[in-house]
């Protein structure tokens, strides 16, 4: 009987082991070069696919990567298909109405981009009656619509179609993350048709204040993980050294004070 209650409490004992919690990370679906793309395989690859994984190991999480469209991944979230957002979500006020954001990991500045020789400034004036190109659902989005609303606005679903439509001349400008811009004007298309105009005035109430991972509101414990794991691959030198893959300066941004 002894022998049968202890086999019985062991057995009880290996349960949680056999069944090790999964993390759902969501990932948009759309391509965001270097951040984030998917290879033919269904393989994610970028910075922001190796800097989640680094997180999710500092986190002790077990974290299965999952693909969902862009404008489907925070109903994914509060659906609870998945349990936490790596897609350079932007901390905002207004999708802190919704869900709730880790510390940043990364923060650039946005920029426009248009045509070479065409001067282009970034203000309401400079952009009146030009046909801008952004990304739908994104915080460049929320920006032009606050910042130039006399521009004829242009919706994408990937902000490389809009690069695409900027090379055709079907747009003047396009208004997105000064990475991505960079990016495009290195591109063959880009060196032939195009230049960066300049960054736009920073607007925290549209831009935010970073890019965080998404969670529920009510899961202040993975956030608190997160954290605290963000914090871990800064200080341990593994965000330095993921980022030196691809880009040849600190994408953090600002520290935060």
């Amino acid at each position: 009987m002894k022998r049968l209650l202890t086999a019985t409490l062991t057995s009880l004992c290996l349960v949680p082991l056999a069944q090790a919690e999964v993390t759902r990370v969501g990932f948009a679906t759309e391509p965001y070069p270097p951040f984030a793309t998917t290879d033919a395989s269904g393989e994610l690859h970028g910075w922001e696919v190796d800097i989640t994984r680094a997180i999710c190991e500092a986190a002790e999480l077990e974290c299965k990567l999952v693909t969902t469209s862009w404008d489907g991944l925070i109903p994914a979230l509060t659906g609870g298909k998945i349990d936490f957002i790596a897609a350079s979500l932007s901390i905002t006020d207004k999708r802190r109405e919704t869900i709730a954001f880790s510390d940043k990991y990364y923060q650039t500045p946005a920029a426009l981009a248009g045509a070479k020789g065409v001067e282009l400034e970034p203000t309401s004036e400079g952009l009146a009656g030009k046909a801008l190109g952004v990304q739908s659902a994104s915080i460049h989005q929320a920006y032009a619509q606050a910042h130039f609303p006399e521009a004829t606005l242009r919706e994408y679903q990937t902000q490389d179609e809009a690069n695409q439509d900027l090379f055709a001349g079907r747009l003047d400008a396009t208004l997105a993350d000064r990475l991505i811009i960079e990016q495009f004007l290195e591109s063959k298309e880009g060196q032939l048709c195009c230049e960066m105009t300049g960054d736009v005035a920073h607007d925290p109430q549209t831009l935010g204040d970073g890019i965080g991972f998404g969670v529920r509101q009510d899961d202040d414990a993975l956030r608190e993980r997160l954290n605290e794991a963000i914090a871990e691959v800064r200080a341990n030198g593994t965000y330095d050294e993921i980022t030196a893959r691809y880009f040849d300066f600190d994408i953090y941004g600002e520290p935060d004070t």
